[in-house]
């Protein structure tokens, strides 16, 4: 209040005093129009000195000196408060002067009289708005989603383009990791404005730093700058300028533990030596390395302590010391088990782990027991720790127990399965599974094929690691009806087995199985004594083998590797008199990968059955060629001999090619193939009379495998052979 005195008195004294002056010199100098008349002059006869109006003050000076305020005489003295600022008494009235007449205003002018102020010297205020009076709303009724860019293409946003240019990395070949990481880089040439390139180039320079230092050398510089290119385009050039200095090398490497058997292990496993350059992903996975290694070699506890690396700016160089805290040499013990929903017994456990007691503890051992665990599928979690017991065991070790907790997972599985291929027509699958119904790993499976030329009911029992690890044990009872052009038969088969099979988890370098399986089999086939089909029943017993080599990388979709695997079958089938024969069988399956997204892949299978004639062999124990197993192209059964009614009947050998090109993209794939192949009437694969089929395939990518969809055609097509052949499956045709 008391500033806004100020103001006004001394406006107020400003205006009292050009008020005067100005009449004064209307007076002294009175033109026409100004309201004197002209003859308003002094007398020249007056007597020198005198004038006809005296002087006076509007405003004494004490009573303008009482009107001011009164303030401190110290000029530190702190501000008084507004508050204490008294409103000024009404100023005395100056004594009237003498005025000379004025002459009225001429008619039709007005007289400008200013607004009246209020008592401080301002205008009276308006009314304020009604927005101002209305209450603030509610914080939670606010809206703090960001404005939506309105902008309808970023390009039109106003941006500047910059280049950026690196300095000093190359030499240690760190411009593409640079690069990679670059703020600038990302940036992709555009930018706001340059104070937004300005703290790019910034981010840049401390990368600079870190790749540098990573290296090894700690004295690096880095700097940023940036500059029109060309001058005035507004366009610029951010320039990063890295000085690398000298590398620091390695002084001393110190490891500081307890002694190891043997002696010298850490150093060895450890790898540091003095001389080596101090760079942070060699030191890294010289660490890691230790903590990989030592676990292999009889030390499951091992602990690395915080590295201390201190450099000697002088020499450039850097001791390195790392404590280990070592823990006890340690062996193989027991199993135990821990949790609430356990699948199996320490007993049964132990048929999966491929060490001995008292062995010296191997980590590598641990993981090919937990990997054979999980392999069972019974699982919902499981976890093999070792577990100290204080025990002396052999050598001067201590016995570990391995700790394997587990929780059961959902034994029972549901699976469906739908396929088509031309000559086989629809064909879906289903199967119910309780995989532990008898324990431990007792599975019962019931499946069914529901198709346009083939139904089927089977029960399996399995027993998986049977008294020994990736042991199976099967016996199969099934029901089945093909009504194919070759034949139809009714079939009834049992049938044991032991396997070692591989899995999808699990894939095995050698498998194999060898078992028993009795048949018994109505068929109709084309009998060339009597002229025409007729049916028969047959008794089959057969002692089938297996043994397979798969070096692939992938079960269901390898890019690598080969495959070979070969079928002996001694059989004998019953119809009045036993005809006893084998059947023999040898596919060879290679995978080269061209680049990393086309596999070429190769198949040659041949096979034969010796020691029985042709027309005495069930139709179904016949081979046959063409399908989306065999040679595409081809309806399925299609190849090789045909009977006077011009339907397959089979034959005694059989070989197939195929080859593929995978190429790959994403989840993705096209494949162009060919296959060719026949099946002959006499023992002997001869290799003549080969047909091809050609065609392009699609491939849809899963986690469970690749589907499937093949279309081909035969090349030089015959009579009622198919025009197109359509296959749609899981997992690669070879």
């Amino acid at each position: 209040m008391g500033k806004g005195v100020r103001v006004v008195w001394v406006a107020a004294l400003a205006g009292a005093g050009f008020v005067p002056a100005l009449a004064h010199a209307q007076l002294n100098d009175p033109k026409p129009g100004q309201g004197a008349p002209q003859s308003a002059s002094p007398s020249l006869d007056q007597p020198a000195g005198t004038a006809t109006q005296q002087a006076v003050p509007i405003i004494p000076d004490k009573a303008f000196e009482d009107a001011l305020p009164k303030l401190s005489d110290d000029i530190n003295a702190p501000l008084e408060p507004l508050g204490g600022f008294q409103k000024p008494a009404q100023l005395p009235a100056a004594p009237t002067a003498p005025t000379a007449p004025v002459a009225a205003a001429p008619a039709g002018t007005q007289s400008q009289v200013p607004p009246i102020a209020d008592e401080q010297g301002f205008a009276p205020a308006g009314p304020e708005a009604a927005e101002m009076l209305a209450p603030l709303p509610p914080l939670a009724a606010f809206k703090v989603e960001p404005v939506a860019d309105t902008a309808e293409d970023d390009d039109k946003a106003p941006s500047i383009r910059y280049t950026t240019e690196l300095v000093g990395l190359d030499a240690l070949r760190l411009d593409d990791e640079f690069r990679s990481l670059s703020a600038l880089q990302h940036g992709k040439g555009k930018a706001a404005n340059a104070a937004m390139v300005s703290a790019r180039a910034r981010e840049d320079e401390k990368l600079a730093l870190r790749l540098m230092k990573s290296l090894g050398y700690y004295d690096a510089t880095a700097s940023s700058s940036i500059a029109q290119n060309p001058p005035n385009s507004g366009n610029l050039r951010a320039t990063i300028t890295a000085s690398p200095g000298k590398l620091y090398r390695l002084g001393s490497v110190r490891i500081d533990s307890d002694p190891t058997v043997p002696a010298g292990l850490l150093d060895r496993e450890l790898n540091l030596n003095p001389g080596d350059p101090i760079q942070a992903d060699r030191v890294l996975g010289a660490e890691a390395n230790v903590s990989l290694r030592m676990p292999q070699q009889g030390y499951p506890f091992i602990e690395l302590g915080q590295r201390d690396v201190v450099l000697d700016d002088a020499t450039q160089t850097g001791d390195y010391t790392l404590p280990v805290t070592l823990g006890p040499r340690a062996s193989f013990g027991q199993i135990q088990t821990a949790g609430q929903r356990q699948v199996f017994t320490p007993e049964h456990i132990n048929i999966f782990r491929r060490y001995r007691e008292g062995q010296v503890y191997d980590s590598r051992k641990v993981d090919d027991l937990r990997q054979a665990l999980i392999a069972t599928g019974l699982f919902s979690t499981v976890s093999v720790e070792p577990q100290r017991t204080g025990k002396a065991g052999p050598d001067g070790t201590e016995q570990v127990d391995l700790l394997v907790r587990q929780v059961a997972g959902k034994a029972r599985t549901l699976a469906g399965e739908l396929g088509y291929s031309t000559g086989q027509g629809i064909k879906a699958q289903a199967s119910w599974a309780h995989r532990n119904l008898f324990p431990p790993e007792g599975a019962l499976t019931v499946s069914s094929i529901l198709g346009t030329q083939e139904q089927a009911l089977t029960t399996t029992f399995r027993r998986s690691n049977a008294g020994k690890r990736d042991r199976t044990f099967l016996i199969t009872a099934s029901l089945n009806h093909q009504d194919y052009d070759a034949f139809e038969a009714f079939t009834s088969t049992l049938s044991a087995r032991i396997s070692r099979d591989s899995t999808p988890i699990w894939q095995k370098r050698w498998t194999y199985y060898y078992g028993a399986e009795l048949v018994g089999s109505n068929e109709d086939r084309y009998n060339y004594s009597l002229g025409k089909r007729d049916r028969g029943t047959w008794l089959i017993a057969a002692i089938p083998t297996f043994l397979g080599y798969d070096t692939s990388d992938d079960l269901l979709n390898p890019t690598r590797g080969y495959r070979i695997k070969g079928n002996l079958s001694a059989e004998t089938s019953v119809r009045g008199s036993v005809r006893p024969y084998a059947r023999m069988m040898l596919e060879v399956d290679g995978y080269y990968p061209v680049t990393s997204s086309i596999v070429i892949a190769g198949r040659a299978r041949v096979g034969s059955i010796s020691g029985v004639a042709r027309d005495e062999l069930p139709p179904s124990r016949r081979y046959y060629g063409g399908g989306g197993g065999s040679v595409r192209g081809f309806g399925y059964q299609e190849l090789g001999p045909r009977s006077p009614d011009d339907k397959p009947v089979g034959g005694r050998a059989f070989n197939e090619f195929g080859i593929e090109a995978r190429y790959r993209f994403g989840n993705y794939g096209i494949v162009p193939f060919l296959d060719a192949g026949q099946v002959y009437e006499g023992t002997t694969p001869t290799g003549r009379n080969l047909r091809f089929g050609a065609g392009i395939g699609g491939r849809l990518y899963t986690n469970f495998g690749p589907l499937r969809i093949d279309v081909a055609t035969p090349i030089a097509r015959k009579k009622n052979e198919s025009k197109i052949a359509l296959y749609i499956s899981i997992g690669q045709a070879f």
